[in-house]
């Protein structure tokens, strides 16, 4: 199916605290964004990518989409004011023949291509999939820094992009949030509110998301040993 990514790139990077947007700090010896458009790069069905950056960073996000070897049209946007209204706004520079969308956060650079072919096979055959791992760790619900129970983690996952969806799925979702006014933190939440199958496509701890100046140096240990 004819396929559009949409690369999330639009974050302030104020948590990691390096003095300039986070898509555009660089891992490895490229861009955050770089390595996520150098993966989708290679995706047999995609027809166009669409870059949302924070306001006066499209001349520096188009200079990475040459970097990384696009031979598809690359639309770059100024994002929203959270993650959610980046998402519609680039779903809404779509072109109307892609019949699929794939959103990918540019702050996990090392989601591999597999991940993102699994994806979008899955949501060939459900209509919506993400990229998620099982929960590993013991969950604690706390208010207050005091812990108020222990939440059981059997059956729940940790959520990661890439995620994919038929388009006019994705649309009507995004439709429904915004005239309700719900807010989410993904794009599978929105879908999930309109009573969708959403598939899990098990992926791996190294899709790590990039926050933190900590996130940041495991990145780089990451990134020299996938370069060896």
């Amino acid at each position: 199916m004819r396929t559009s990514a949409i690369i999330v790139a639009a974050g302030s990077g104020s948590r990691l605290a390096v003095g300039q947007p986070k898509a555009f700090v660089t891992v490895g010896g490229r861009t955050m964004l770089c390595h996520s458009l150098s993966t989708v790069a290679a995706l047999a069905e995609l027809v166009e990518v669409v870059v949302t950056v924070p306001g006066a960073m499209e001349n520096e996000a188009r200079a990475e989409a040459r970097r990384a070897g696009l031979n598809v049209p690359v639309k770059v946007t100024e994002g929203g004011a959270e993650r959610q209204d980046s998402v519609r706004i680039a779903l809404g520079l779509t072109s109307a023949e892609s019949e699929l969308v794939v959103i990918h956060d540019a702050a996990r650079p090392f989601a591999p291509l597999a991940l993102f072919e699994r994806c979008i096979e899955a949501a060939v055959r459900s209509g919506a999939a993400i990229a998620a791992i099982p929960a590993a760790d013991t969950l604690k619900r706390v208010e207050e820094r005091r812990i108020l129970e222990t939440v059981p983690r059997a059956g729940l996952y940790q959520a990661q992009t890439p995620q994919a969806f038929r388009r006019q799925l994705l649309i009507a979702a995004h439709e429904h949030a915004r005239t309700r006014r719900i807010s989410a933190t993904d794009d599978a939440d929105l879908v999930e509110r309109l009573g969708e199958i959403v598939e899990i496509v098990e992926a791996s701890a190294l899709n790590l998301k990039i926050t933190t100046r900590s996130d940041l140096e495991i990145a780089e240990a990451i990134a020299a040993t996938l370069a060896r």
